[in-house]
């Protein structure tokens, strides 16, 4: 059975910071392409973090130089850390695993391509 279990969400001021965790069970992590995805009520899932098996990653426009992510293979576990969080960064985050080729291939945008999600953890941001 695979299970993803995210954690660490919170509420901050703008300007702080918050991590989020994912472990993962049940499938050969080191072999996944391992994301992070937020959405708002009433909107789309949308990517904002990547990372690859090897520890490239890719990420949206809108987090760079604020959000970063790591992944620690022998604890089957990836980290988003998020610095000068803003109120637009308010969502439900969930961490998502996909076959590595979806990193590779340019594809960690697409939430479709992903197999397994975690259920989701809330990052509010407040002015």
């Amino acid at each position: 059975q695979v299970q993803l279990v995210e954690s660490g969400g919170g509420s901050v001021q703008a300007g702080g910071s918050l991590t989020l965790s994912c472990v993962v069970s049940g499938v050969r992590f080191e072999h996944y392409c391992m994301a992070w995805f937020r959405q708002a009520p009433g909107e789309e899932r949308e990517g904002v973090i990547a990372i690859n098996g090897d520890d490239t990653t890719y990420s949206t426009d809108s987090v760079k130089g604020r959000f970063t992510i790591s992944r620690d293979n022998a604890k089957n576990t990836v980290v988003l850390s998020m610095n000068n969080l803003k109120p637009e960064d308010t969502s439900i985050y969930h961490c998502g695993a996909a076959s590595a080729i979806v990193c590779y291939a340019g594809s960690w945008r697409e939430s479709v391509r992903y197999n397994y999600w975690g259920q989701g953890t809330q990052v509010t941001v407040s002015s």
